[in-house]
């Protein structure tokens, strides 16, 4: 039986690509710089999607879920896969994390142990409330909308008092199957943008700041937002490690994505615990240190 020490999980368009686009390029960079200091290490290291039914967990030392980007909408996939792949070697992060991650609950948990967030409504699944009176009963004018277990903007919607009414049947859909987040649109995204930090092993590595293109609320680069390297201050780093720390368990890698809210705070808006985009490209000696966090967890 052939072992493997690590695993870098993806999605099956990402495994070998024949003509890849610009996007799943930078994909294929930031694992390369993984893997090249993975194997600097002494260990061997091979790229697999999650979904890959012919290959044998049980050979493989670790799994490390890098572009799992599809799991959101494969979600009861997803979660029932984990489950039975846990069994066999070890996630990273831990399925313990991953678990607590995927539902932005997780936002009033870090609210409730001192980590400022934007003013946050949350939505049950089932509720019939509709949009409009609960705008009227929070008081809030123009906000944001998404689901609480998403990703790459599925399902997010800008909102404002004069198309709340053309949104009400998708988000009566929506609730009545999965919880919902409402939050006050955040105008300084528009002006500063939002930043996102590393943290490798519970330190500060690098950030990149991520700007949505004319006309777009969305800082995502497949949105058309543009990410570049950034130097935060010593307050944004401390924020960031702050919020690493309130994990129920120190992670592995994280990324927290930080803004500044309405009233100028700074506030996190995702911790990307599950499958981060981390620019290593930006950053290759990042590379390095998550090779050797992983190579001590090994």
């Amino acid at each position: 039986m052939t072992i493997v020490d690590i695993v870098l999980l993806t999605e099956e368009k990402y495994v070998s690509p024949q003509q890849p686009d610009w996007y799943t390029k930078q994909i294929l960079e930031d694992d390369a710089h993984l893997m090249d200091k993975i194997r600097r290490l002494g260990l061997s290291v091979e790229r697999r999607a999650w979904t890959d039914a012919t290959f044998d967990w049980t050979t493989a030392g670790m799994a490390v879920f890098r572009t799992t980007w599809d799991y959101f909408n494969r979600f009861a996939e997803f979660r029932d896969w984990m489950t039975e792949v846990e069994r066999k070697t070890r996630l990273v992060n831990s399925p313990e994390l991953i678990r607590w991650n995927w539902d932005k609950h997780y936002l009033r948990d870090l609210k409730q142990r001192g980590v400022h967030i934007p003013e946050t409504e949350f939505i049950e699944a089932g509720s019939r409330e509709t949009l409009k009176a609960i705008h009227d009963r929070l008081g809030w004018d123009e906000t944001v909308l998404k689901p609480a277990i998403a990703g790459a903007a599925r399902h997010t919607y800008r909102l404002n008092r004069q198309n709340i009414g053309a949104h009400e049947q998708i988000f009566a859909q929506l609730v009545a199957q999965e919880a919902m987040l409402l939050q006050p649109f955040q105008t300084n995204v528009l002006e500063l943008g939002e930043l996102s930090l590393v943290v490798i092993g519970g330190n500060y590595s690098h950030a990149v700041l991520k700007r949505a293109k004319a006309g777009d609320f969305r800082v995502q680069d497949d949105f058309g937002g543009t990410a570049v390297p950034h130097k935060p201050t010593e307050e944004e780093i401390a924020f960031a490690e702050k919020a690493v720390r309130a994990c129920n368990s120190m992670p592995c890698y994280a990324r927290a994505d930080i803004i500044q809210d309405n009233n100028g705070l700074l506030a996190l808006t995702e911790l990307e615990l599950i499958e981060p985009e981390l620019w290593l490209r930006h950053r290759p000696e990042a590379a390095q240190r998550l090779a050797e966090e992983l190579t001590r967890l090994n």
